[in-house]
């Protein structure tokens, strides 16, 4: 049961950290566009980033995912992270929170 409550909370600090890195051409923050699809964490603390991206042919397709890795693999209770790009489903404006919508004026 204390995995699963620490897991808990670790997944929270997980996605307070996605929400400070930002898609470079929308102003709103991957996790609020809807672009993480899971975050796993084992009982070693390694964790796996199942995310997506606005398009598959995005400029930061390289860099995106490596700057989400280096920022979970630096917070001190992460033991590792793998970052696992998917395009199935694709993305779309469904995906994103009605924070990120109204961000973007489409509300």
């Amino acid at each position: 049961m204390e995995h699963a409550q620490n897991s808990e909370v670790l997944g929270e600090k997980i996605v307070r950290v996605l929400k400070t890195i930002y898609d470079p051409e929308i102003p709103v923050d991957i996790y609020e566009l809807g672009l993480i699809y899971d975050v796993m964490v084992n009982e070693d603390n390694e964790i796996k980033i199942l995310m997506t991206l606005t398009t598959p042919n995005c400029p930061v397709a390289e860099s995106l995912p490596m700057e989400v890795e280096e920022k979970i693999k630096s917070m001190d209770e992460v033991k590792d992270c793998e970052v696992e790009i998917t395009f199935d489903p694709p993305w779309n404006q469904d995906l994103m929170s009605e924070e990120a919508k109204l961000e973007l004026g489409m509300l």
